[in-house]
């Protein structure tokens, strides 16, 4: 082997690896992770070449700028595993605590949202 196929060889290595921490830091490190709570507002199956289940979970309580009002957020999400998903969607409209996990980006077979829920730590009735 030549010094020059030796170099461009070592190259090629170094390359690959920095493309590959690249990938992995921007689809696959989970950035971070955490519990939401809310009302289920809506869970679909979507999409055109992957099919990915995505949802909405209300928030409410939270307390706006203005004084005397409420503010409601949406925590829109993505799920990863078909029994949680069908679970979710056996009982919409109830109160759920979601773990999730949050990625840096999207990949097209994980859904639509950087925030992907893995598992239901909680589900009760709605509070009236």
């Amino acid at each position: 082997m030549t010094t020059g196929k030796k170099v461009t060889t070592i190259i090629a290595i170094i390359l690959f690896i920095i493309v590959g921490i690249f990938v992995y830091y921007r689809y696959y490190f989970v950035f971070g992770e955490g519990v939401k709570a809310g009302e289920l507002n809506y869970i679909v199956k979507k999409g055109y070449l992957f099919k990915t289940y995505e949802g909405k979970l209300i928030q409410t309580g939270v307390r706006s700028r203005q004084t005397g009002t409420l503010q409601s957020n949406e925590f829109e999400f993505s799920v990863s595993n078909e029994a949680v998903a069908q679970k979710m969607m056996a009982n919409s409209g109830k109160t759920f605590e979601l773990h999730y996990k949050e990625y840096k980006n999207t990949l097209p077979w994980r859904g639509f949202s950087v925030y992907v829920v893995d598992s239901i730590v909680m589900m009760k009735e709605p509070m009236p």
